[in-house]
């Protein structure tokens, strides 16, 4: 990796790091990540190998910080669809069209939350389930806010955000693997994003917290 005339040190820095970010999450879309190794991805960042660890102590660190890449955008996109939320409908709505066009826009973060939460390292897959819990606490302060749900107990409100992220990430696991140009097929899924969350809404104003 060339150095980039008039860059600060700690600008070259970051930019030398997040090349490694890069050059994992790209090879990590061909290999995946547990089989990737660190002169792999040294070479794809244009760097010798022992740079790699003036940024980076192991893979797994590298694992960590794509982990915590790949949830700032979905903790974006559960921020654009909260938007003055006033009724079911509207997050309903707008969490359909901001699901599939953000997963478009990251397909690499999120296809590679995809793979790894189910086949990478254990401390990979560690992080991302924490990243999960996490993203349903959020969730839920925003549910309690919704009619109905305000009188429910803490516990039942993350119950429901629980199946409304699990429902998002199979979604956006289906985008992923969407090839481009093919509008009718995100249609289709945001559709069916819609159909599901309203049918567990049905559910929210009969339920009574024990």
């Amino acid at each position: 990796m060339t150095e980039v005339v008039g860059m600060t040190r700690q600008e070259q820095k970051e930019r030398t790091r997040q090349a490694i970010l890069d050059a994992a999450l790209a090879l990590s879309g061909e290999h995946g990540f547990a089989q990737l190794s660190l002169r792999q991805v040294a070479r794809e960042a244009g760097i010798v190998p022992t740079a790699f660890y003036r940024h980076f102590a192991s893979m797994d660190d590298v694992g960590l910080a794509l982990v915590e890449q790949s949830f700032q955008t979905l903790r974006r996109m559960i921020r654009d669809a909260q938007r003055d939320p006033d009724t079911f409908a509207d997050i309903i709505d707008a969490s359909a069209e901001i699901l599939v066009r953000v997963v478009k826009q990251h397909k690499a973060h999120f296809g590679f939350v995809a793979r790894e939460r189910a086949s990478g390292s254990d401390a990979v897959r560690a992080a991302i389930q924490r990243e999960l819990e996490l993203f349903i606490s959020e969730l839920s302060v925003v549910l309690a806010r919704l009619p109905h749900l305000e009188r429910w107990s803490a516990e039942d409100v993350k119950l429901a955000a629980g199946i409304f992220v699990r429902n998002m990430v199979y979604r956006a696991e289906q985008v992923v693997h969407t090839p481009d140009g093919r509008p009718d097929l995100e249609e289709d899924i945001k559709r069916k994003a819609r159909r599901e969350m309203r049918l567990i809404v049905l559910g929210f104003e009969k339920w009574v917290s024990d």
